[in-house]
């Protein structure tokens, strides 16, 4: 029997629901990747206490910091290069999908604040675009805060140029731990609501001023610790040469961060986490997965973690080929990550040290539970960002990345002297 007309019309939207953003011109921004070494042990202590997701639209004095708790860039092992000012002063940043501002160091910071001295600063009479604006801003970050006052000049990313954003010039970054982080500042790709001070987010001013065809953007990173290339981040859209289709789309709950809802998580065939639903968010700026203190206590006994410090667990790396799946369904869909998925491995000298990618950390937002996808989940999966428009919601696209060359090519490598 045919459907009845009226509907006819439903039944053709059905597959629009799950198509891919339409081709656009694409902008790419390649990322180098830091590998953490034993410094990972001790600036992942910081999990330690509970957080709370912030009111949205709480007003932020200049004197007063705004609280980004999911902003952990400082771990965060991914960077790319921009420019600021005419001509470009370059920084590195993180490109932190749980924030919304852009910052940078400024020459004009404390003679005291230690982490000035270590990074790259900007300086406001070098460019000939410069507009002061002055007023001052404050981030309450897990690491520490960070003071400043905000300007206006010229961005260059990816190939764009002349885009004219308001950024914050850090004059005071109180903690140590910014002095060892290796990107400069931090480009936040968080939603309006967030931004502090109500300055309009860099991706808004791009599309905004017809740079940029439409607020989508998807990263590619790259896991792989023996090379320094660490993926690309992508505006305007997505590379399919980046993932394996089809994209899995599923809508933002939450328009702040990219939050999503997700239906559970299973530790092989044996554990159910997350039984009645919970909230997921993909966050760029934090290095592993983070999910409730007692289901991830349970998860590390399923897959024999040994408790190390302060929340951190390492696993036996002679295990790992005999490691659970831990899966998370979302969408509908199942997305699987394997041991070495969620291992962080890396060596020194002799030395070889695996580390779970689970973090414990209960997080105030009822009614459901809080995970956040970090980096272990997103190096396996290619996420896309899409913001929407007044048609459409903001949703997010996942599917699994495709292996690099050379990555492959190892493998096989492997392969072959193991059969010899």
């Amino acid at each position: 029997m045919s459907p009845p007309l009226l509907l006819l019309p439903l039944l053709l939207l059905l597959p629009l629901l799950n198509v891919e953003p339409a081709e656009a011109t694409l902008i790419r921004i390649p990322l180098r990747r830091v590998h953490p070494g034993l410094r990972t042990l001790n600036l992942l202590r910081r999990w330690g206490k509970p957080a709370t997701l912030p009111r949205l639209g709480a007003p932020s004095p200049g004197d007063k910091p705004a609280l980004v708790p999911l902003s952990k860039f400082l771990d965060a092992q991914y960077f790319g290069e921009i420019g600021l000012g005419t001509p470009p002063q370059n920084f590195t940043v993180v490109f932190d999908t749980g924030s919304s501002n852009l910052w940078v160091p400024s020459r004009r910071c404390h003679f005291f604040s230690v982490p000035c001295w270590f990074h790259r600063r900007f300086n406001p009479n070098a460019s000939s675009s410069f507009q002061p604006n002055g007023t001052k801003f404050a981030i309450q970050y897990g690491t520490g805060r960070v003071d400043g006052i905000l300007s206006e000049d010229k961005l260059t990313i990816g190939g764009i140029k002349g885009a004219s954003v308001i950024f914050g010039e850090a004059l005071w970054e109180s903690s140590l731990v910014f002095t060892v982080s290796r990107p400069d500042g931090i480009l936040g790709l968080g939603f309006p609501i967030l931004s502090v001070e109500g300055v309009q987010p860099p991706l808004d001013v791009l599309v905004e001023q017809g740079l940029l065809d439409k607020p989508v953007f998807s990263f590619y990173l790259n896991r792989d610790s023996e090379v320094a290339d660490g993926g690309e981040l992508v505006l305007g859209g997505s590379d399919p040469a980046h993932y394996i289709p089809p994209l899995t789309f599923v809508p933002v709950t939450v328009r702040a961060y990219w939050q999503i809802h997700m239906e559970r998580v299973t530790v092989g065939s044996g554990l159910t986490l997350c039984a009645r639903g919970c909230a997921a968010i993909l966050d760029t700026g934090t290095p592993v997965i983070i999910g409730p203190t007692e289901e991830i206590r349970a998860l590390h006994e399923a897959i024999g973690g040994i408790p190390l410090l302060a929340g951190e667990y390492i696993i036996r790396c002679s295990e790992i080929p005999k490691l659970p799946a831990v899966s998370l369904l979302i969408g509908g869909v199942w997305f699987n990550l394997t041991a070495q998925d969620y291992v962080i491995q890396f060596a020194q000298g002799d030395v070889r040290l695996c580390l779970s990618g689970f973090r414990a950390l209960d997080i105030a937002s009822p009614p459901v539970p809080v995970w956040i996808l970090g980096d272990v989940f997103l190096g396996a999966y290619v996420a896309v960002f899409d913001r929407g428009d007044m048609k459409s919601g903001a949703r997010v696209g996942l599917a699994r990345a495709r292996p690099r060359q050379a990555d492959l090519g190892r493998r096989e490598t492997a392969r072959a002297q193991y059969r010899g």
